[in-house]
């Protein structure tokens, strides 16, 4: 039995916004000439899974990725010869824009976000810059790069829009109820993708993603923390495992799965 608050998604775990045109079939590789696409978060979980499908389906792939003292290319060490990458960020919309003029992408999948929702609330202001505004920056610089009618527009939206859930399972009409700075920088992300289409006709669209993992989960979330801190009990270096809340309910799917809905919408 699941009671009020708690969050039971649906059997699909990506929810897909309809199509601004049901027409418009879902891409497929050309013989004769290469589609490019630029991903935000590119070294991240999602990103680097995405990187490959889009590899695998002759794509030329470029990324997105933060200036950093240390590398922390890890997850896309195996294809960084492959892929061509661009330092940026999404709080620095000149560099975006640029960045978007250069590459002209058929395809643009914003992976890219400050994504823990417990630092939310230790850094609300670069979350809602990065999660919220960073998602209009990218599509300001499409519109104004003159790639609005040609660049298609994917963004990572979340579960954590539902929060306080108001009915369970959900579905894409189940109102929002966000509960941390992190998932209100979403809805902002969410909504102005949606304006976006609608005021310019844009083919831009929302993916509201639940729990996903895969061998390259950040160790900071919850199947890594459970697993991390079993091998170090077992090895004699730690005595239990502290966790937050125990009473979520979540689906989970597999990182390599969700890529693929992303690339088909």
């Amino acid at each position: 039995h699941h009671g009020p608050g708690r969050l039971k998604p649906f059997w699909l775990t990506v929810v897909s916004e309809q199509r601004p045109t049901d027409s418009i079939p879902p891409p497929q590789p050309s013989a004769n000439m290469r589609k490019t696409a630029l991903i935000t978060g590119i070294t991240g979980q999602d990103g680097s899974y995405l990187a490959e499908l889009l590899l695998e389906k002759e794509y030329e792939v470029h990324g997105i990725m933060r200036r950093s003292s240390s590398f922390n290319t890890s997850r896309i060490d195996h294809i960084f010869d492959r892929i061509k990458l661009h330092y940026g960020d999404l709080v620095d919309s000149s560099n975006l824009c640029s960045i978007m003029a250069k590459v002209k992408p058929d395809e643009v999948y914003n992976l890219g976000a400050q994504s823990h929702v417990a630092v939310s609330f230790c850094e609300p202001e670069y979350t809602a810059q990065t999660d919220g505004v960073g998602t209009l920056r990218l599509l300001e610089a499409i519109r104004t790069c003159g790639l609005e009618k040609s660049t298609r527009f994917y963004q990572a939206s979340t579960s954590e829009l539902y929060g306080l859930v108001q009915e369970v399972p959900q579905k894409e009409t189940t109102p929002f109820y966000p509960r941390s700075p992190y998932a209100v920088a979403k809805l902002y992300g969410f909504w102005i993708v949606k304006n976006y289409r609608e005021a310019y006709g844009m083919y831009a669209l929302n993916g509201i993603l639940f729990n996903h993992e895969s061998p390259r989960r950040g160790g900071t979330f919850v199947t890594k923390k459970v697993t991390a801190a079993v091998a170090s009990i077992m090895a004699g270096k730690q005595e239990r495992i502290v966790l937050g809340n125990l009473d979520s309910l979540r689906d989970w799917g597999h990182a390599r799965d969700y890529v693929r809905a992303m690339w088909m919408m």
